[in-house]
């Protein structure tokens, strides 16, 4: 892989109104390099979606796409690749902040799920980030902190993991169902 072609990023998989929007520090060299978000052999992210409700079927990377009929979306904080997130400093993740938040509320999700503390912590300056649902919003969309899925992230099992995801699953489903049920009242 040439220097270009590490430097081009992953293409966003976004549409508007999606109900969630995961959303990785950057890509990995895999995913740049195979231009699919998650690619990399260890990242738990396809099966973590399945089991905790937002796909019926575990998805591979070669079918990222295949989530927006699910009514969620994949971006990255900072476009540019590195073997590992602790590649970027703080001031380039900072500097990425002004045009996600734009990006986000352009597309205005209900949820934007970081993935992992550390994007939402630089751009929001905030280094009290706890787990779960915020009380702050980021681009007029509601932020859900999720634990890094990445093969890297020993720190969480599986079924962390998964625990983790399927409350964000679990309150987008009911946010949604409330919202059919107040258009559908008379």
């Amino acid at each position: 892989m040439n220097d270009s072609e590490s430097d081009r990023g992953l293409p966003d998989i976004l549409e508007a109104g999606l109900s969630v929007v995961f959303c990785g520090i950057n890509p990995g060299l895999r995913a740049a390099a195979t231009g699919h978000h998650f690619a990399g052999r260890g990242n738990r992210f396809w099966r973590v979606l399945h089991l905790a409700g937002f796909t019926p079927e575990v998805l591979s990377p070669d079918n990222d796409r295949m989530l927006l009929p699910y009514g969620c979306g994949l971006t990255a904080a900072v476009a540019r690749p590195t073997a590992r997130a602790d590649g970027l400093s703080r001031t380039e993740i900072e500097a990425a902040a002004a045009g996600f938040e734009k990006k986000i509320a352009c597309y205005a999700p209900r949820y934007c799920a970081f993935l992992g503390k550390m994007a939402i912590s630089a751009m929001t300056g905030s280094r009290d980030i706890q787990w779960g649902l915020q009380t702050t919003a980021f681009g007029g969309a509601r932020v859900w902190v999720l634990p890094n899925p990445s093969g890297l992230n020993r720190g969480f099992s599986l079924d962390e993991l998964v625990d983790a995801y399927r409350a964000l699953y679990v309150a987008a489903v009911r946010e949604t169902e409330a919202a059919r049920s107040c258009a559908t009242s008379p």
